[in-house]
């Protein structure tokens, strides 16, 4: 992608623009913004007032980077990817529920990865943090002031609960849900579709699946009784002398 600013991209004169830049048409970068030296940002970017970009990074068509976020050196955000937005945080009032105003902001690591479509909120306060090295399949909500660490993975249509913390090399499947305030340990694998009630450690058990998450062998003998328990209960009920109840035969 060759060098410049497009004439249809708009560039607030406070904004700082590194070397070898490419802004393409109708991205804009907003009053303050920094952005590093061979970043591309594609047609329909946005970076908000005071945001960073680091150098050599990408931002495909329509990410959208609200105000104060931090993106780290080499990070590739792919379509649609939202980071910043607010946190889902509402007090119930008497009048129904009151907005908490959402006041943080996200910090990216080097070497991140974002796929389309995935959402990152800002903190209500402090950071909403991805790790250095981390990568985010499409279509993922990371919810305000998660900490997700380094080199971790995470599979599309994963949704992760404010305030929980990913650790180091974790892996989690596609469909699995992290409730808030919990967290998963450094190097746990998470199968797809998994739900996490309490917090998980690689030192009880490195691989966990199932609704509520459970060790990984635990929940394949599980799903391997399932289709037999309509005959298990036949059986044990004739044993004990009863009659299977309607619609069991």
């Amino acid at each position: 992608m060759a060098a410049g600013v497009s004439a249809q991209a708009s560039v607030h004169p406070t904004a700082v623009l590194g070397k070898e830049v490419h802004v393409g048409p109708f991205a804009v970068v907003a009053e303050g913004a920094v952005v590093g030296d061979r970043v591309t940002l594609y047609p329909g970017a946005y970076v908000g007032k005071g945001a960073e970009v680091g150098e050599d990074s990408v931002l495909h068509p329509r990410v959208t980077l609200y105000e104060g976020g931090r993106i780290g050196k080499r990070v590739l955000l792919h379509a649609g990817c939202v980071i910043g937005s607010d946190g889902f945080g509402f007090a119930p009032t008497p009048q129904g529920y009151r907005k908490i105003p959402q006041v943080g902001i996200v910090e990216i690591g080097d070497d991140v990865e974002i796929g389309a479509n995935t959402t990152v909120d800002r903190a209500a306060l402090g950071v909403t943090r991805i790790g250095p090295g981390t990568k985010l399949d499409n279509l993922i909500q990371v919810g305000h002031n998660v900490e997700i660490g380094r080199d971790t993975v995470i599979a599309a249509l994963v949704g992760i609960a404010g305030s929980a913390r990913i650790g180091n090399r974790v892996m989690i499947g596609g469909q699995a849900g992290v409730a808030g305030h919990l967290e998963v340990g450094d190097g746990v694998m998470l199968g797809a579709k998994s739900g996490v009630a309490v917090s998980l450690s690689a030192k009880e058990h490195r691989a966990w699946s199932g609704v509520p998450a459970m060790p990984h062998r635990t929940w394949l003998k599980m799903v391997t009784l399932l289709p037999r328990l309509p005959e298990l209960f036949r059986r044990v009920t004739r044993l004990e002398g009863g009659k299977p109840a309607d619609g069991e035969e």
